[in-house]
């Protein structure tokens, strides 16, 4: 017995001939549109059993919400997300938004079709390897290294790192020389490199990007090459 469909992708052609396909087998497509951006509309007007929703880029944030709302209204509805090979993040994503499975857009249509089935039945359509790197990713999310606040960390040199750090605290340019042991000017110049390297324009801008991104506390401890050690023109220095 065939099954109720939508398919929804960016690239329309892609979700022309994979409806066609679908139809050949005996399934009945509800719709074939793009972008993606509107899935969530027509999904929630036809109500169909299963939705493919098409992506290029798994692990962009908000890239799932239209699952999410689908999830949210329209309950019943197995969501299938149709994308490239994915890192654990983007299935991730995709399972914690409420979809039912993942297939890669180089799936056969056999596999296609057996994912949809699966959906239907309310079992997880996703290939092995790929759900156990999911799982790992929802139990250990902080090991994965491309979050924004280790994009960001791994962006800068160790010195670069404690200046931010400094700059955090609240430490002005002088301060900032005073307890690295270097001259104000080299100080000013790791500032304006640590600006120019995230991105911000001001010292304020710096240090919230920096709490907002968690990146702080990937930082750690100063090395030992970096620690604050009392510098005879530090005011905070007493004899």
């Amino acid at each position: 017995m065939g099954v109720r469909l939508m398919v929804v992708d960016d690239h329309r052609l892609l979700a022309e001939a994979l409806a066609s396909a679908l139809k050949l087998r005996g399934h009945r497509v509800l719709a074939a549109a793009a972008p993606a951006a509107g899935a969530a509309e027509l999904v929630i007007t036809r109500a169909p059993e299963v939705c493919l929703i098409g992506t290029a880029t798994p692990a962009e944030p908000g890239i799932f919400d239209p699952v999410v709302r689908i999830k949210k209204e329209r309950p019943q509805v197995a969501v299938l997300v149709l994308g490239p090979v994915p890192n654990p993040r983007g299935i991730a994503a995709a399972f914690a938004a409420g979809a039912s499975g993942y297939v890669r857009h180089d799936e056969r249509i056999e596999g296609v079709e057996r994912a949809i089935m699966k959906a239907r039945a309310g079992e997880a359509a996703v290939a092995p390897q790929l759900l156990q790197g999911a799982f790992s990713e929802l139990l250990n999310p902080a090991a994965q290294p491309d979050d924004e606040g280790q994009r960001l960390l791994q962006m800068l040199t160790p010195r670069e790192v404690e200046v931010l750090v400094r700059v955090a605290d609240g430490e002005d340019t002088r301060l900032i020389a005073a307890g690295m042991g270097i001259a104000p000017s080299t100080a000013r110049t790791h500032v304006q490199r640590v600006l120019m390297k995230l991105g911000v324009g001001s010292r304020l801008e710096a240090a919230a990007l920096a709490a907002r991104t968690g990146l702080l506390d990937r930082a750690g401890p100063v090395t030992l090459s970096s620690v604050d050690v009392p510098h005879p023109q530090d005011p905070r220095h007493t004899p």
